[in-house]
């Protein structure tokens, strides 16, 4: 009999699928790694059980303990998988401006959820970033998982989602395209298929109002850069210590409208029913598409799924709200 000793067991091997109506204008073999088809929905729950292994054998995470992490609600829903098999609690703190969806499913699989505003500095007292930070200060037997900073985080896509794509695509993958918000999916992959290859281009999707592209061009950090923005999962006001500038050839932009209207898009067009920053990841990946060749293989990297994003860029209500149609 063939079958998992429990849903952990099933994170992993994801499969890879080529796009074909929206990336006609492309000229190379353009292919999608989707990571929705682990448990949790997202490409967050390799790395989620990674750092909590990584924790428990360190002894960082002890029997019984609670879990808490700021999220935008993806590697919540990964530790929260991980927790109910492995016997913890869990206090996730999440930005106002996440789904409504977001904020039910970590409620439903049994987690704690604080509510802080978005529209605040980071060393702000109410920023999740700091409310995270003092429930764990505050919490006895509790570990804080700090995602950011989590050497794990890379790791596990160095050891698990890297090798899978060098795997699937015969070695031949010439670029990897991706969204990059704490950084440990680019920088983990991007280290495995340099490894392989060199000669590799690895790009990092960014959103207007975050801090990485001018960062990376300039190694200026510019508060300028900084401002609200609506989509949700990539781009940050902070240099997450798992961001390795190293690793990443460029970044490319990509506005919350674009972003909106590609994730729609990618439903309508290639039946991907695929989160936020899928939207931003394809239409930063055609933005660039002066950099490809006829007999390139690029992988583009889709994070989460759209049942996370029903309320919103799904809602053609919300999307007249925001002025993206």
């Amino acid at each position: 009999m063939d079958y998992a000793n429990n849903i952990l067991e099933t994170i992993g091997n994801t499969p890879l699928v080529k796009l074909n109506t929206i990336v006609t204008e492309v000229d190379a073999l353009v292919l999608a790694k989707l990571e929705t088809f682990n448990p949790g929905h997202s490409a967050k729950d390799r790395m989620a059980l990674k750092m909590i292994e990584d924790a428990e054998a360190s002894g960082q995470l002890q029997p019984g303990g609670t879990i808490i992490e700021g999220t935008s609600g993806n590697t919540g829903m990964g530790l929260a998988l991980a927790a109910i098999i492995k016997g913890y609690s869990c206090i996730f703190v999440i930005a106002d401006k996440q789904s409504k969806e977001k904020v039910d499913v970590l409620k439903a699989m049994g987690a704690e959820v604080v509510v802080c505003p978005t529209a605040v500095e980071p060393e702000d007292p109410r920023s999740y970033y700091s409310v995270s930070k003092r429930l764990a200060e505050e919490t006895p037997n509790s570990w804080y998982v700090n995602q950011y900073d989590n050497p794990s985080n890379a790791l596990a896509h160095y050891e698990s989602t890297g090798p899978e794509i060098w795997k699937q695509t015969d070695g031949k993958i010439t670029h990897f395209v991706v969204g990059v918000g704490t950084g440990g999916t680019v920088s983990g992959i991007a280290k495995y298929l340099k490894e392989q290859n060199p000669a590799i281009k690895v790009w990092g999707i960014d959103t207007y109002g975050s801090v990485f592209k001018k960062y990376h061009e300039t190694g200026i950090f510019d508060e300028n850069e900084i401002y609200p923005y609506v989509t949700e999962g990539i781009g940050e006001d902070i240099l997450p210590g798992n961001v390795d500038f190293s690793l990443i050839d460029g970044f490319e932009k990509v506005t919350d409208k674009d972003a909106a209207i590609y994730t729609q898009k990618l439903a309508k067009e290639e039946g991907l029913f695929m989160g936020n920053s899928a939207g931003s990841a394809i239409k930063g990946l055609l933005q660039l598409k002066h950099h490809f060749k006829k007999d390139d293989v690029v992988v583009v990297l889709f994070h989460d799924h759209g049942t996370r994003y029903v309320g919103k860029m799904y809602n053609e209500d919300w999307m007249k709200e925001q002025g993206f149609l």
